[in-house]
Formats: C-alpha cells, sequence, structure tokens
C-alpha cells in the first residue's frame, strides 16, 4: 500500500512539475517575444531554447533581459556612428564644392564689375571659372559612381583582355608627369600577356589613380614599381613607390571618402578626396581586394587582385 503511495506520489509530482515549467517557460518564451517586437530584426537575438543548466526559470530570463539590452546598446553605438559619419560626410560634400563655387563667384564678379573688357585678365578668368567647373563635375561624377558601386546599380563589363598591355597603355599617359620629378615606372610582369576577366574602363580607373597617385607623392629622382602575377585563380597586381609614404594613423582610413592625409597638398594636386575610395568599391565590386602597407618617409605599397577568365 505504502509503494502505491509512494509511486503515485512521484509520478504527480513529476506531472506537476512539466506542467509548472511549460507554463512558466511558455510565459517568459511570451514575454521575451513581446520584448522582441520593440527590437529592430537586427538586433534580435537567437531563439531561446530554455532547455539548458539553468534550472532557475527566473534566472535564465534575467539573462535574456541582460542580453537583450546589451543588444540594444550596441544598436545605439552603431546608430550613432552612422549619424557622425553622415554628419561629416555632408561637410565634406560642402566644403569640396563650396572651394570651387567661391573661385567661379569672384572670377565672375570680377569680370563684371569691369575685368570683362581688360584683355590681360578677361581670358584668364574666364579659363579658371572653366577649370573650376570641371572640378565640381568631377566630385560629382566620383560621387555618383560610388553611389552606384555602393546600390549595387552599376553593372560591370566584364570581358577578357591583356592587363600587362593596359598598364603599358595608361603609363605612356602619364610619362611626362613623371618626368617633371624625374620618377622612373618599372614594369615586372611574369609575362606579357596576362588575361583579366573584369570591368576594362574601370580597371583603367583603379590603375590610373594608384599611379597617378605614386608619382604626386613621390620624391625627386624616385621609382615607382609595378609588379603582375598570377596563379591558377586570379592576378595580383602591387604598385609601391619610395616616396613621402603615410604615417600609419593615416592607414585604416585611407579608402574613406574624402580623407585626406595632407589637406592641403591634396587639394593643391587637384584630387577630389574620392580617389581610393573608388578604387576599393570598384575592386570589391569585382569580389577582390586590395590592401595598403606604407612607412612614413620610405614609401607606400598598393596590392590587389583580379579575376582571370
Amino acid at each position: 500500500m505504502m509503494l502505491v503511495f509512494f509511486i503515485s506520489f512521484a509520478l504527480s509530482f513529476l506531472f506537476f512539475n512539466f506542467f509548472y515549467q511549460k507554463i512558466i517557460f511558455g510565459r517568459i518564451d511570451e514575454t521575451i517575444n513581446r520584448i522582441r517586437q520593440f527590437m529592430p530584426i537586427d538586433a534580435v537575438p537567437h531563439k531561446i531554447d530554455f532547455v539548458s543548466d539553468v534550472s532557475d526559470p527566473i534566472e535564465r530570463f534575467n539573462e535574456e533581459i541582460i542580453h537583450l539590452s546589451h543588444e540594444r546598446q550596441r544598436e545605439v553605438e552603431h546608430l550613432k556612428k552612422l549619424e557622425n559619419y553622415r554628419k561629416e560626410f555632408l561637410g565634406n560634400v560642402s566644403h569640396e564644392l563650396k572651394t570651387p563655387i567661391f573661385n567661379i563667384q569672384g572670377y565672375i564678379s570680377t569680370l563684371i564689375d569691369g575685368g570683362i573688357n581688360d584683355s590681360k585678365i578677361n581670358i584668364d578668368y574666364l579659363k579658371r571659372a572653366d577649370k573650376s567647373v570641371d572640378r565640381m563635375i568631377h566630385i560629382i561624377d566620383d560621387l555618383e559612381t560610388i553611389s552606384q558601386l555602393e546600390s549595387g546599380t552599376l553593372s560591370l563589363d566584364i570581358e577578357n583582355y591583356n592587363i600587362v598591355e593596359q598598364i603599358h597603355d595608361i603609363i605612356s599617359q602619364i610619362e611626362i608627369m613623371a618626368s617633371r620629378k624625374n620618377i622612373r615606372i618599372i614594369v615586372n610582369p611574369t609575362s606579357e600577356k596576362i588575361k583579366t576577366a573584369s570591368d576594362r574602363f574601370r580597371m583603367r580607373q583603379v590603375l590610373a589613380n594608384l599611379l597617378t597617385n605614386s608619382i604626386k607623392y613621390g620624391k625627386e629622382d624616385g621609382e615607382t614599381h609595378v609588379n603582375i602575377s598570377e596563379d591558377k585563380e586570379r592576378i595580383t597586381i602591387t604598385i609601391s613607390d619610395n616616396g613621402i609614404g603615410i604615417e600609419a594613423k593615416h592607414l585604416s582610413r585611407l579608402f574613406e571618402r574624402f580623407y585626406r592625409v595632407d589637406k592641403g597638398r591634396s587639394r593643391e594636386q587637384g584630387g577630389t578626396g574620392l580617389g581610393l575610395s573608388i578604387v576599393k568599391h570598384i575592386i570589391e565590386a569585382h569580389d577582390q581586394s586590395i590592401m595598403v602597407s606604407s612607412e612614413y618617409g620610405k614609401g607606400t605599397t598598393f596590392v590587389f587582385t583580379l579575376p582571370k577568365p
């Protein structure tokens, strides 16, 4: 009789405990789901599994609330960073466009105030205003290119072509610039014919930007080396110089839009501050990568990969 009583008691206890936990865990799960409704999808943690080592449902509940709180805090910090980035970006765009606009305004005002009748300045000021207009168009075109690359609306025109030939073609166009500083450009391909499967026009932008920068910020009587190699899967291009180099503190931000290592000198050289950002986006649009290394006072090296046919 006692045996039957104990068995009945044990079964009743297990039965009660089972439904008690189902009710408690069900209420907790319902509460967590209600909390989730007020959180963005990206901040929602993984689905909760209450079958764990934590036997106390209240303790488990507290842990999940803390977890959700941390997720919310991370989201808030991320939004603050995006807001700061937006403000910085708008400030940079405004500053970059303001300079040529003020220049144009100054030239036109001088011409209106009588300068148009002065043969010594009228054509010169019109040419300067035209140059400032070109700079504005360049900035806007670069912004449009980045926007299209980031949104994925810019379709790449992939074709198979000789990348070595393209590099030599670009070098021939910047030889005059290089000669002014007596900079030698040395190409070291493993073969005179290495084919890539990429967008020819966009790759010209990449190569022209990197090679031009190596000349702009190179030293007198310096050298720029272009090394091209390939394996079974990809092509690797290395562009290095022995120029002024870049301080380590700037390297992590080098590919950001409008970021300049030397703001005054960069504007004197005619850059928009968007070139390297466009380079990075074009390379990544080909599902490839680009890296930079530099030692201040000794030179800079860019290494990027390209797909093969």
